[in-house]
């Protein structure tokens, strides 16, 4: 019950036991065909280039970055969590001038706060975290795909912590490029990282595009600034996985298998009805946290659906009570990171554990242990205020 990853579900793990194929089977390149059909529906999104980044999300963030960003290029990140400095990161490191913008942890920043940072700054591109779990806040995307596109910028977010549980449109975001990840509303392992680009994305990779050597004609020319990563070149990668089936990588056949189930888990469920689900749970497992009369942290008008920061009563030692959860009730919940670090717990409702008996026995169990630790809890109070959000939705 941490921020991710979480219990994958029952069924992903079934389709992740199946047999192996070759990468260029019949079947697996049809399993590779209907994957990007069932991501460009979780997405929402009519982009051809759908597909998956094989490696955890972080994978999915340094190919995009990588491939559309050219050493000189300059980049804007705007910083109000942990993962921010990570984009801010794997720009520097593929060579951009990046500019960065901050707000406390806990805060978003407002649309006219970047769009005065784009004119200060002039970026290529802008990077921006949607749900950052360091803080359990997500920035608001309406509008700026507005204001990139009025500036010329392209736009690129990653929604490894929303996707699934926190409303989210790609296209009707204008968005240019998302990457996201499966351990934690979708229900998956960490190991794959799908991903999506319009043309407009497309378009700016395949002008650095190079094939390499061993596999490209005796003309292959090499581009002046071919993308600075083999593995991550998403040029070659959308070669791989469209038509022309160019040699890349070996596909990670199992985490295919997986990411294709976790895709068809959330269409037949419904994307409006896999949020409403984690909107609901998540308000239970808030109602209860302050039921038992524990602070939460963060502007709760932006908290995600899927998960809460809970602060750590005075006099408490967090570490001891997240061991004891673990120890006497195998559950688990995180602590937090930087600045957070030892003064909150993060609490997950996502995915395959985004479910009543999770939350109830969650709340009851932080009860009895915070008792133990001295912490003056409002008895039942936890479990009771769950109930009735409970009550009050049906």
């Amino acid at each position: 019950m941490g921020p991710g990853p979480i219990n994958a579900d029952p069924r992903v793990l079934r389709a992740m036991s199946a047999q192996l194929v070759g990468q260029y089977d019949p079947a697996m390149t049809a399993y590779m065909n209907e994957t990007m059909a069932l991501y460009r529906e979780v997405f929402r999104t009519a982009n051809e280039q759908t597909l998956l980044v094989d490696g955890t999300s972080r994978a999915g963030i340094e190919a995009a970055i990588v491939s559309l960003v050219a050493p000189g290029d300059r980049v804007l990140v705007p910083i109000f969590g942990r993962f921010g400095h990570l984009l801010r990161e794997i720009a520097e490191r593929a060579g951009a001038e990046v500019h960065v913008i901050e707000r406390e942890w806990g805060t978003v920043f407002t649309a006219a706060e970047i769009e005065a940072a784009i004119i200060e700054t002039r970026p290529k591109l802008l990077a921006v975290v949607h749900g950052d779990t360091s803080t359990t806040v997500a920035q608001p995307l309406e509008g700026l795909g507005e204001l990139c596109e009025k500036h010329g910028v392209l736009f690129y977010t990653d929604v490894t912590a929303s996707l699934g549980g926190n409303a989210f449109a790609a296209d009707a975001l204008g968005l240019d490029a998302v990457t996201a990840g499966l351990q934690k509303c979708l229900g998956g392992p960490s190991g794959s990282a799908p991903a999506t680009f319009s043309a407009k994305a497309v378009e700016v990779i395949n002008a650095r595009k190079s094939i390499e050597a061993g596999i490209a004609g005796s003309d292959a020319e090499i581009a002046p600034t071919r993308i600075r990563s083999n593995y991550f070149d998403l040029a070659m990668i959308f070669d791989y996985w469209g038509e022309k089936r160019l040699n890349h990588h070996t596909e990670a056949t199992t985490m295919l298998y997986g990411a294709r189930e976790c895709a068809r888990l959330l269409v037949e469920e419904g994307i409006d009805a896999a949020v409403d689900r984690h909107r609901l749970h998540g308000a239970a497992m808030l109602a209860g946290v302050q039921g038992l009369g524990l602070s939460v942290f963060g502007d709760l008008a932006v908290k995600m659906n899927n998960v809460v920061a809970v602060v750590i009563p005075d006099g408490v030692n967090g570490d001891a009570v997240r061991g004891e959860l673990l120890n006497d009730f195998g559950i688990e919940i995180g602590t937090s990171f930087g600045p957070l670090h030892g003064k909150v717990w993060r609490i997950g409702t996502m995915g395959y554990n985004a479910r009543t008996d999770a939350v109830l026995t969650t709340l009851a169990s932080l009860e009895q242990v915070l008792r133990r630790h001295g912490a003056p809890v409002v008895g039942g109070g936890g479990v009771g205020a769950a109930y009735e959000v409970y009550e009050d939705a049906k």
